[in-house]
């Protein structure tokens, strides 16, 4: 006889907030990673240790809106709605389109990206460099955590039994004058786990760099950034020369660590991540997005 398992689905986010605040949940969006997490034998229902709470059909979690030149992304937005939404940054969905396919697009939501806390996460590098911000809830209220200082580790993130993530804010997104790329390595272009993931933000006024960003997934164990890297090419004027592109890249050779795994070898992403970002750096000129 199949064992019992207890489901929630609830209409509102408040009648979801108060059962989490009684009882500790898994939650599931689009369940692309929690139902492979938890996969049994071929025809045998996940077993799922705890009781389930559904959140993906939840309206107040799939609001995409702009305040100010704010973006405020709906966690339980799949990554389909978002590729159709005309604020969706192009950077962003770039990254969204090499995301497994199309039926999982339709249903893994950009939350459940940021709470799976992956070193390959697709969407995450970018994210990084956008200095997201994430709205988590609870019945006690609203706290906004930065994305770096949520992801704490491999599937490990700075969320409360009784919270959920409601929003991702991506500040000043909207502002038009930053250049911003994306790139993922991977067998495929779409449809693969990433060898390597890269994102570079950089803002010039005339030729002098105001702001520069720079985010690695897959070579390490959360997302490389380093602030007092990026700070050494504050104020330095486009093209760079040789000496500041080597002293950046010497910088992040010592920070990135990758792993040998069955996809890649260490050796090999980081030689691709610092490649990456020479040729970043390399560059003449940066098309403002």
């Amino acid at each position: 006889m199949a064992e019992k398992i207890t489901a929630y689905r609830f209409d509102t986010l408040e009648e979801t907030l108060s059962q989490l605040n009684k009882e500790n949940c898994a939650i599931i969006a689009g369940g692309t990673d929690v139902m492979v997490m938890y996969k049994s034998r071929r025809g045998v229902p996940p077993k799922i240790p705890q009781p389930i709470i559904f959140i993906d059909h939840l309206s107040e979690l799939k609001r995409v809106y702009q305040n100010g030149n704010d973006l405020h992304i709906g966690a339980c937005s799949t990554y389909s709605e978002l590729l159709n939404n005309p604020l969706i940054p192009l950077p962003l969905k770039k990254a969204i389109k090499t995301i497994a396919a199309p039926a999982i697009r339709n249903r893994g939501t950009l939350g459940g990206n940021i709470c799976n806390a992956s070193p390959a996460g697709d969407t995450l590098p970018l994210l990084y460099v956008y200095n997201a911000k994430l709205l988590l809830r609870s019945v006690n209220g609203d706290r906004i955590v930065a994305i770096s200082d949520f992801i704490q580790g491999v599937r490990r993130v700075q969320r409360e039994p009784n919270e959920i993530l409601t929003e991702i804010i991506l500040p000043s997104v909207l502002e038009t004058g930053a250049h911003v790329v994306f790139e993922k390595v991977g067998n495929r272009n779409a449809d693969a786990i990433a060898k390597v993931g890269f994102a570079g933000y950089i803002k010039t006024k005339g030729a002098v760099i105001e702001d520069v960003r720079f985010a690695f997934g897959a070579v390490g164990p959360t997302m490389v950034r380093s602030v007092d890297i990026e700070k050494k090419l504050l104020g330095k004027t486009i093209p760079l020369n040789d000496a500041d592109i080597t002293q950046v890249v010497a910088a992040f050779d010592k920070i990135i660590k990758p792993i040998d795994d069955h996809r890649s070898t260490a050796i090999y992403r980081k030689t691709v991540a610092l490649n990456l970002l020479r040729y970043f750096l390399s560059l003449k000129q940066y098309q403002h997005n």
